[in-house]
C-alpha cells in the first residue's frame, strides 16, 4: 500500500492538481497503468454533493494526465458492495468532509478490516486523511461541538498511519468556534501527552510500501500544549 494523505489536492484558486512538494511527480511514479478508482464518500446520504466532489476529483486528475479504467463512488446507495468494490480497486480516494460523519460510515462498512490486505494506492483528502490514523483526533468543527460534553474527540480510524493530521492550517489557525480558539483553546490542551501535525494546503504525508512515513512541505507539531514549525515548503521530514 502507498498512501498520500493531503490537506487538499488542488492548488489555490486554480482547480488544478497541486504540484507542490513533488506531489504530482510522486503520483506519476506509482500510479497504476490500469487504474480502477473508488471514491469513498464523507457523507453517505448526501448523494448530490458527494457525486459533485467525486467528479471534481476525477476531472482534476484527468486534467493532469492521469487516466482511469473505471471510477466508482461508494456511499449509502451501494454500501452493501463495499468489500467487492474495495477488492477490485487499486486506487482509493477518501474524500473530505465532516470527520465524525465519515468515521461513522467507515466503521459501518468495516473499512478498517477491508484495508488490511489492500495493496493499492490511497489518497486521503482532509477528513479522509484524518480518519486514516489509528486513533483519530477529530477536533470540533461544527457549531456546538466544542462545548458539547458528549462530543467525542478521539475516534477509531483506519490504522493506515499512526500520524494525526490537522489539515488547512493556513485557513483555520485563527478560527474561533463556540467562543474557543481552534488551536490555542482546543487542540493545544488536547495535545497534552500526544502529538498532532498541522499542515497547510499543499503539504502532505507520504507513506511508502514499506510503511515509511514522510511529511512533505510546511508542517507544525502540536504537542504538549505548544505549536512549533518543523519544516518548510520543499522540505521533507521522516517520522
Amino acid at each position: 500500500m502507498i498512501c498520500f494523505f493531503t490537506s487538499r489536492m488542488d492548488a489555490p484558486d486554480t482547480g488544478k492538481l497541486n504540484s507542490a512538494n513533488r506531489f504530482i511527480d510522486e503520483m506519476w511514479r506509482c500510479f497504476p497503468d490500469s487504474c480502477r478508482a473508488l471514491d469513498i464518500c464523507s457523507n453517505p446520504h448526501d448523494w448530490n454533493k458527494m457525486d459533485y466532489y467525486a467528479s471534481l476529483t476525477k476531472n482534476m486528475l484527468e486534467d493532469a494526465g492521469f487516466a482511469f479504467e473505471r471510477f466508482h463512488t461508494l456511499d449509502s446507495r451501494n454500501e452493501g458492495l463495499a468489500a467487492a468494490l474495495v477488492q477490485e480497486s487499486n486506487l482509493l480516494i477518501l474524500s473530505g468532509g465532516h470527520v465524525p460523519t465519515q468515521n461513522h460510515f467507515f466503521n459501518k462498512i468495516g473499512l478498517r478490516d477491508l484495508l488490511k490486505n489492500y495493496e493499492g494506492i490511497v489518497i486521503g483528502i482532509s477528513a479522509g486523511s484524518m480518519n486514516s490514523a489509528d486513533v483519530v483526533y477529530a477536533h470540533p468543527e461544527a457549531e456546538g461541538e466544542a462545548t458539547d460534553p458528549a462530543y467525542q474527540r478521539f475516534l477509531t480510524g483506519l490504522n493506515l498511519t499512526k500520524t494525526c493530521l490537522l489539515p488547512h492550517y493556513q485557513e483555520n489557525k485563527d478560527d474561533v468556534l463556540d467562543g474557543l480558539r481552534i488551536y490555542e483553546d482546543i487542540a493545544c490542551p488536547d495535545s497534552i501527552g500526544k502529538t498532532f501535525y498541522a499542515v497547510p494546503d499543499g503539504s502532505y504525508l507520504f507513506v511508502d510500501a514499506n510503511k515509511k512515513e514522510e511529511l512533505r512541505g510546511e508542517a507544525y507539531t502540536v504537542r504538549d500544549g505548544f505549536i512549533r514549525q518543523i519544516s518548510s515548503h520543499g522540505e521533507a521530514i521522516s517520522l
